[in-house]
């Protein structure tokens, strides 16, 4: 029985421990043109890998002028993907009829740049 016993916690404790994913180092910087919307107001974004999953706004910012606005993340995670949209104003989400933007994930760190126009689903993902 003291053997059948330790068996059972031996595998239970391999089944939860096995189930467990590694965490990697994920950052990316977003960057979004607004050159074509006339007055840009607290450009973010928004998806389901904020805290509070798309109710949250990351703002993105301008420092140089350019009518292009970017925030970098950096999050230790295990998740495969990301879903979002870039925002402008509180509730102006852009691509309404589209699906959301997504980042695929690898199983390794990664340094990403994800490049897109406000509106416009044509992208550019740049992995280092």
């Amino acid at each position: 029985m003291k053997y059948f016993k330790k068996t059972i916690i031996f595998f239970i404790s391999f089944i939860l421990t096995s189930c467990v994913q590694e965490v990697h180092l994920k950052t990316v910087t977003f960057m979004v043109d607004m050159n074509a919307i006339e007055q840009p107001i607290d450009v973010g974004v928004r998806g389901n890998f904020t805290t509070n999953s798309w109710n949250e706004t990351i703002f993105l910012t301008d420092e140089n002028n350019d009518g292009i606005y970017e925030v970098t993340v950096s999050e230790e995670t295990a998740v495969n993907q990301i879903e979002f949209k870039f925002v402008n104003g509180e509730n102006e989400y852009e691509l309404k009829n589209f699906n959301n933007r997504v980042i695929q994930f690898e199983y390794k760190p990664e340094i990403i740049t994800y490049e897109a126009v406000f509106n416009n689903p044509e992208e550019k993902i740049t992995k280092n």
